[in-house]
C-alpha cells in the first residue's frame, strides 16, 4: 500500500470548515480525519455527526472518523447514516468489541479499530479478519497538538507482523510531523493521520508538507 495522508479536521480553522476542506483536498489529500470526542471517554468534546452530514455533498475525500466515544454502539449507525466511509471505534471502549465491529459491518461501513499507547496489540488477534483499519495511537487521545510518544513504535511493528498479508491499513494518530512520519512509515504504517503539523502549512507551503509526510 502507498502512504496515506489523512489530514485532521480537528486542526481546520471552523470558522472556514468548507475552504479549509478543499485546500486539503486541491494539495493532494484522499482521506479526511474526523476526531470524535465525547468528553467522557476523552477529556475534550469536539464536534458531532452534523460537521460530517454538512461536509458529505461538498467533497468526494474518503470520511476516516475516529471514535472516542463510550459507549460507542448507540452512535455507530448516526455516523454511517451522516457519511463515514470508515468508523474506527476503541477497543477501550466497548466490553463486547466483537459485538461493535460486527455493527460498523452491518452499517455498511469500513471497520477500524483503535489501541490507545498503553493497549496491547494482542487484543486484536482474534478479530483481525474482521477489520479494515488498526488505528495505533501515538499519543493520548484527547487533544490535538502533543507530542509523538516513541515508546509505542515498537507497537506499530508488532502489529505490522500481527497483520502480515491481510489487507488491513495500519494507521498512527498523534505528533504526525515530517520526521516522525519517517518513523512510522519505518515501522510499517502507512496512513498518516496530521492535524496541527500539517495544517499550519498555508499555500504552496502546505503541498510541500503533504509529500513531506509522503517521504
Amino acid at each position: 500500500m502507498t502512504t496515506i495522508i489523512s489530514p485532521s479536521l480537528l486542526a481546520a480553522d471552523f470558522s472556514c470548515l468548507l475552504d479549509e476542506v478543499k485546500r486539503l483536498e486541491a494539495a493532494g489529500a484522499t482521506w479526511l480525519h474526523f476526531d470524535i470526542m465525547d468528553g467522557h471517554f476523552v477529556p475534550n468534546i469536539s464536534y458531532g455527526s452534523a460537521i460530517l452530514k454538512a461536509l458529505r455533498p461538498h467533497t468526494k475525500l474518503f470520511f476516516d472518523v475516529h471514535l472516542m466515544i463510550s459507549p460507542v454502539e448507540p452512535y455507530i449507525q448516526e455516523f454511517a447514516d451522516a457519511g463515514a466511509d470508515l468508523i474506527t471505534i476503541h477497543a477501550e471502549a466497548t466490553p463486547h468489541l466483537d459485538r461493535a465491529i460486527q455493527m460498523v459491518r452491518e452499517a455498511g461501513k469500513k471497520i477500524g479499530v483503535a489501541l490507545n499507547p498503553a493497549t496491547s496489540e494482542d487484543c486484536l488477534k482474534y478479530s483481525l479478519d474482521k477489520i479494515d483499519l488498526i488505528l495505533a495511537m501515538t499519543v493520548n487521545p484527547g487533544f490535538g497538538g502533543q507530542a509523538f510518544i516513541e515508546s509505542v513504535v515498537p507497537k506499530i511493528k508488532a502489529i505490522k507482523n500481527m497483520i502480515g498479508n491481510r489487507n488491513i491499513y495500519l494507521e498512527v494518530d498523534g505528533g504526525i510531523t515530517d520526521s516522525t512520519a519517517k518513523i512510522c512509515v519505518e515501522a510499517g504504517a502507512n496512513v498518516l493521520v496530521s492535524g496541527s503539523w500539517l495544517l499550519k502549512h498555508k499555500g504552496d507551503a502546505l503541498l510541500g508538507a503533504m509529500k513531506a509526510l509522503r517521504g
